[in-house]
C-alpha cells in the first residue's frame, strides 16, 4: 500500500464517530500579532489530548482476530501510548506500552490509567525501541509503531481533510515533525484536495533529524528539547519518502520560540498545548514576513505538558514582559525604612510577592541595607514608573533580570 488521498478518506470513514472532530476556528488575536489569518486545529481537544487518537485507532482496527487477542506493544513519549492504550482498551486488546525513563509523569500516569502495562526503558526513544523490538520476539506480540506504519499515516491525514473542509482557501498549513506520520499523512490529503496548498514542516531545532534526511547530512540531534513530542532521532522509512514528495520545507525553531508560543496560546486562546503543538505558531511567530497577509493553518497537536513545565513557562513570561520583576532598593539601616519602601511600592500599585532583607552582602554603603523585592506589575512601562518613583523619593532601585530601558509593556 502507498498512502493515498483515498486511503486516508477510508480511514476518516473508519473513525467516524468514534474520534473526536475537533474544532476549526479563525483566532483574530493571533492574526493581529502575527499578521497572517491563523486559522487553528485544536487536536488538543481530543480524548488523550493530542492527534495521535485517529492514526492509533485506524490501526488497531486493521489487526486481525488473531493479532488482537495476542495482544499489541508500542514504543512512545506519551501521545501515542495513550492514544493506543486508550483505544486497544475500548477494543479489548491487551497492551503494553514502552516509554523512555524521563517521560513527563503525567504521560507515564495517564497511560497507566487506561490499562495498559507500562514499561520504563532507556534514555530516549531509540533505546526504549531497541527494548520494544526485544520484547515483540519475546511475547509474539504485534508492534504499532508510533509513526512509521502506513494506516497511522493515513489515520493522522484525516486531519487535513477536516481542515480543508472548514477552510477550503487555507494557502498553507504548518505541521510539527518528528518521525514525519503526521506530516505525510497531512501533505498526501491537503495535496490531494488543494494542490496549490503549501505544506511546510516544523521541527525543533534540536531535534532536526527529518531536515537532516532531506538533505542527506549526518543525523546529528541534541538531548532535550521541550517539544519532547517531536524529539525523534530517526525519519521513518515510509515517511521519509512522502515528506521528500508532499512537503515544500522544512523549518527550524529553537526552545525559545517555542516557549513563547506556548505562553501565547494560554493567554490568547485559552488553551494548553504542549511544546510539540507549539511549534507551528512558533515559525509563524519567527517568520512574519514571509506569512504576512496569508491564511494559514496551525495544528495544536497535543496538550499533555508536564504541569511543572508549564509553571515555569508561565513565570518565565512574567518575567520576560516585565509582569514579574526582582526589584533592589538599598534603605537607611533604621527604624521604619522597610515600611517607608513598601509603602511607596503599594502606593505605586505594585504587589509585593517576597522580600528579603540583607546587610553582608552588598556594596551599599555601611549603614545602608539591600532590600531585594519580587513584585507583580503591569510591565514595563509600569516598571520604568515604579523607578522614577523610588528615586523621587531618594531610594536608589535597580531591576535584576530583564531590561527596562528600551521595552514597552
Amino acid at each position: 500500500m502507498t498512502v493515498s488521498l483515498q486511503n486516508i478518506q477510508e480511514a476518516a470513514d473508519a473513525i467516524k464517530g468514534s474520534i473526536v472532530e475537533t474544532s476549526c476556528t479563525q483566532s483574530k488575536t493571533l492574526s493581529e500579532i502575527t499578521g497572517a489569518d491563523v486559522r487553528l486545529k485544536f487536536e488538543n481537544h481530543q480524548f488523550t489530548a493530542s492527534f495521535k487518537d485517529r492514526g492509533a485507532l485506524v490501526k488497531l482496527l486493521t489487526l486481525t482476530r488473531e493479532e488482537q487477542k495476542a495482544g499489541i506493544i508500542a514504543m512512545s513519549a506519551g501521545n501515542h501510548a495513550q492514544a493506543v492504550a486508550y483505544h486497544a482498551q475500548g477494543l479489548g486488546i491487551p497492551t503494553t506500552i514502552v516509554m523512555p525513563r524521563h517521560t513527563p509523569n503525567i504521560k507515564v500516569e495517564s497511560t497507566r490509567a487506561l490499562g495498559a502495562e507500562v514499561i520504563l526503558r532507556g534514555k530516549g526513544l531509540d533505546e526504549a525501541r531497541q527494548f520494544t523490538e526485544a520484547l515483540v520476539g519475546e511475547r509474539g506480540l504485534h508492534l504499532i509503531h508510533p509513526y512509521d506504519d502506513e494506516q497511522i499515516i493515513a489515520g493522522q491525514g484525516t486531519i487535513a481533510l477536516e481542515m480543508l473542509e472548514a477552510f477550503t482557501d487555507l494557502e498553507v498549513l504548518l505541521v510539527p515533525v518528528g518521525g514525519g506520520g503526521l506530516i505525510a499523512g497531512t501533505a498526501v490529503a491537503a495535496k490531494g484536495i488543494r494542490p496549490e496548498i503549501e505544506v511546510i514542516g516544523v521541527q525543533a531545532e534540536r531535534f532536526a533529524s527529518m531536515l537532516q534526511a532531506l538533505e542527506g547530512t549526518k543525523i546529528e540531534c541534541g538531548t532535550t528539547t521541550m517539544a519532547d513530542g517531536i524529539a525523534v532521532t530517526e525519519p521513518g522509512r515510509y515517511t521519509l519518502p512522502l515528506v521528500r514528495e508532499f512537503v515544500d520545507e522544512i523549518l527550524l525553531v529553537d526552545e525559545g520560540k517555542i516557549e513563547s508560543a506556548v505562553l501565547l496560546l494560554v493567554e490568547v486562546e485559552k488553551t494548553v498545548v504542549e511544546g510539540a503543538g507549539a511549534v507551528g505558531l512558533a515559525a509563524l511567530l519567527e517568520h512574519r514576513a514571509r506569512f504576512k497577509g496569508r491564511k494559514v493553518g496551525l495544528i495544536l497537536t497535543g496538550g499533555n505538558i508536564d504541569l511543572l513545565v508549564l509553571s515555569s513557562i508561565i513565570q518565565r513570561g512574567l518575567v520576560r514582559s516585565g509582569r514579574l520583576v526582582r526589584l533592589r532598593v538599598g534603605i537607611p539601616d533604621l527604624p521604619g525604612s522597610l515600611a517607608e519602601v513598601t509603602r511607596i511600592l503599594g502606593e505605586a500599585n505594585s504587589n509585593i510577592i517576597e522580600v528579603r532583607h540583607q546587610r553582608a552582602f552588598t556594596n551599599l554603603s555601611l549603614r545602608t541595607a539591600e532590600v531585594e523585592f519580587v513584585i507583580q506589575t503591569l510591565g514595563m512601562s509600569h516598571v520604568r514608573q515604579i523607578l522614577e518613583v523610588l528615586s523621587q523619593a531618594k531610594y536608589e532601585a535597580s531591576v535584576q533580570d530583564v531590561s527596562v530601558a528600551d521595552r514597552d509593556s
